[in-house]
């Protein structure tokens, strides 16, 4: 999959899945503009593709906020002058039983989660638009399909992004504009490295394939669905769990 002339965005994208689906594209001959919270990771990330020989940016952006989006969106467009990619990767936990869940930790989940990805896509979608292509990509979950207990605000967020994800595609297929998601399953990260030895291998032995993903699994399918060859998929979700959820 060549991306060479192409520009991406891709949110979150300071570590783990977000960091790998910005450098994977860029491997593949693509300019990316990165975003997160906080500036110093994504300066990291944006000087790897740098390194590859692609030209990036970073910023600091609240996704939550159509302030910050907006001007993110404009800056992006000033500097590489097209949009090609949207990669809807950022998203939080705020994890508790609902029965003791805050609002803000609803708000906070639900607000950069999807609320994020709806500012990001309404942005992009004008200059996709008057380009007549473009590609979006949101990074799901495999609690979307499964449900988890704990996390009531995560699973309603990922859900409510495969849903928009279907009403989008359907809104902007006549403009050449692609939208699917992908839904992870257990990806190697921090969190589970630090999990105890026994809950990790009770993890495992619910993954047929025998092993956690790799952020490059996820990247991977992003690319297929950002590329050509998926130029007649719109409106899909591409899990990616090792067989854990069929």
């Amino acid at each position: 999959m060549d991306f060479t002339g192409k520009v991406a965005i891709v949110t979150g994208a300071g570590s783990g899945i977000g960091k790998a689906i910005a450098i994977d594209l860029a491997s593949r001959g693509c300019d990316v503009a990165v975003c997160g919270r906080r500036l110093e990771p994504v300066q990291e990330t944006a000087a790897d593709i740098a390194a590859a020989g692609r030209k990036s940016m970073a910023a600091s952006v609240d996704v939550s906020s159509g302030e910050s989006v907006a001007a993110f969106v404009a800056d992006v467009m000033k500097a590489f002058g097209r949009i090609d990619i949207l990669v809807n990767n950022a998203g939080v936990t705020r994890d508790n039983l609902l029965i003791r869940m805050s609002e803000e930790e609803w708000d906070d989940v639900l607000s950069t989660n999807l609320k994020g990805a709806f500012l990001l896509s309404k942005a992009v979608a004008r200059p996709m638009m008057k380009q007549r292509s473009g590609a979006i990509v949101n990074i799901s979950s495999i609690v979307a399909l499964t449900g988890n207990p704990g996390q009531c605000n995560y699973s309603a967020s990922k859900a409510g992004l495969l849903a928009m994800t279907k009403s989008l595609a359907k809104e902007l297929a006549s403009r050449n504009i692609r939208v699917n998601a992908v839904a992870p399953g257990f990806v190697v990260s921090r969190m589970t490295d630090a999990l105890p030895e026994d809950l990790r291998q009770t993890m495992l032995s619910q993954i047929p394939a025998g092993r956690f993903g790799e952020p490059s699994d996820i990247a991977k399918a992003v690319a297929f669905l950002a590329g050509d060859d998926a130029s007649y998929i719109t409106g899909q979700v591409l899990s990616v769990n090792g067989g854990m959820v069929m």
